[in-house]
């Protein structure tokens, strides 16, 4: 027998919220920023700060508790050979630092490369 559910809006039982996921996972962060920081689209992130050469931390509206064990993916879109890392600082608490950089060339390590920023988290928050 197959159904079909058709709904405009999901909502808590109070009509006011989201509803819990059972045994499923949403994204908690997601953002989109230009190389400046700048948010143009972004959900439980309250702002960016550019802090240097592909250097940018990104606060949480929300605390998120992110660690090692959270999921998170990150895009950049900047020369065909940068990338995109967790920086090994954090950065304050309800915050994440990320890093654009360029591969390491001969003779040096990888440099600090401003860029565009895509990035989602999954897991819990705080």
């Amino acid at each position: 027998m197959t159904s079909q559910l058709n709904v405009d809006t999901i909502a808590d039982k109070a009509g006011s919220g989201p509803v819990g996921l059972t045994k499923q996972s949403a994204a908690k962060v997601w953002l989109r920023s230009t190389d400046a920081a700048v948010l143009t689209q972004s959900f439980n992130v309250s702002g960016g700060t550019d802090n240097g050469a592909g250097n940018y931390t990104y606060a949480f509206t929300n605390s998120f508790n992110y660690s090692a064990d959270h999921g998170g993916i990150g895009a950049m879109a900047g020369p065909d050979n940068a990338y995109f890392r967790k920086a090994a600082n954090n950065g304050p608490a309800g915050s994440l630092q990320v890093r654009g950089v360029t591969a390491p060339g001969t003779g040096g390590g990888p440099a600090g490369v401003d860029t565009e920023c895509s990035l989602t988290i999954h897991g819990d928050l705080a």
